[in-house]
């Protein structure tokens, strides 16, 4: 695991200054802060709603969830935000986690297909090639084995390879060094204007999520402890209180509003490719933050497929996940 210090990201990006007088009341780890599936905390920062609602957040970032959830594991960081699937695989570790505010009712995924590579015309014709993923054990991971197993391969059949998202992994499929890879935008349409690569899979639209996985998958979230969120209830209703509020904010405002509000940087020098993203995929993003109905028996009849360790293990499904949060703050 790498020292913390090497994983802070830039304060100077948030427009509500994160004090460093004094411990704050939460520190998130976000799986790839740039990323548009994670764009409600980032927003919920920069409108200055998690000051609103009395709570002092610190985010940093990751590149893939697994090493977030990592990081809260070993008591680095009070929560996640990143897939609901993985309080599925870690309570079938023994650890008990939550996803306390559900973000998006659609992965935001997309398996694109390097154009140096026009005889990969189905996920199929992945036989024998090596696969870009975030990092092993990541739900980038987990989805990119469902759709190789979904297609008849065999998992030994093809090379996964952790490049994270963004510059790495464009760099990484510009040398070759992967064919396809999973990833979400921006660094998807920054792949498809340049024309290095087009697109095999969407998970961007509730449509397309629902092709691929027969049914709601709802995928990032803000996750934390059980026992955490059980000794501190009152932050936690905080934090819900402040993401309803900027899913709301989402629902109600076009995109180029929304991308007004987020850091320039995350715009990669070109703003309106990023409005264009973001307008294609604001759908994925839940209203409320509650968990879709029947969303969680997806997501665990698709981990089962791959997964060996939930393999005859009950999961108790109830426990990966709780509405109370997003409820109370949505009657308050």
């Amino acid at each position: 695991m790498r020292p913390l210090a090497t994983m802070l990201f830039a304060v100077s990006l948030f427009a509500a200054p994160i004090s460093t007088a004094a411990a704050a009341d939460v520190s998130l780890m976000v799986g790839g802060i740039e990323k548009q599936i994670y764009l409600p905390v980032v927003l919920a920062q920069r409108l200055g709603y998690f000051r609103d609602a009395g709570v002092d957040v610190e985010l940093l970032s990751e590149p893939a969830g697994v090493e977030a959830a990592d990081e809260m594991l070993a008591g680095a960081v009070q929560g996640v935000v990143g897939f609901y699937d993985h309080t599925i695989e870690l309570q079938s570790l023994g650890k008990y986690t939550q996803s306390v505010i559900q973000f998006g009712l659609a992965p935001g995924e997309v398996e694109v297909v390097s154009s140096q590579h026009p005889e990969i015309r189905s996920v199929a014709d992945l036989k024998g090639k090596h696969v870009g993923i975030t990092g092993l054990g990541s739900s980038t991971d987990f989805l990119t084995a469902y759709l190789l197993v979904q297609n008849g391969l065999k998992l030994s059949e093809v090379t996964p390879v952790p490049v994270g998202a963004g510059d790495s992994l464009i760099a990484a499929m510009a040398h070759d060094q992967v064919q396809a890879a999973m990833t979400t935008e921006p660094t998807v349409s920054r792949l498809l204007a340049s024309g290095a690569a087009r697109v095999l899979v969407d998970t961007r639209t509730l449509a397309g999520s629902s092709a691929v996985f027969g049914g709601p998958y709802p995928a990032s979230c803000l996750y934390m402890e059980t026992s955490w969120v059980d000794a501190h209830k009152d932050i936690v209703q905080k934090l819900a209180r402040a993401l309803v509020r900027t899913l709301h904010f989402i629902a109600d405002n076009d995109a180029e509003t929304i991308a007004g509000a987020m850091p320039s940087d995350f715009y990669v020098g070109d703003k309106a490719l990023y409005v264009s993203a973001l307008a294609a995929g604001k759908q994925m993003f839940s209203p409320d933050g509650r968990m879709p109905e029947g969303g969680p028996d997806t997501v665990l009849r698709v981990l089962s497929q791959i997964r060996g360790n939930l393999k005859g293990k009950p999961v108790d499904l109830s426990k990966t996940y709780t509405n109370v949060f997003v409820d109370s703050a949505g009657a308050s």
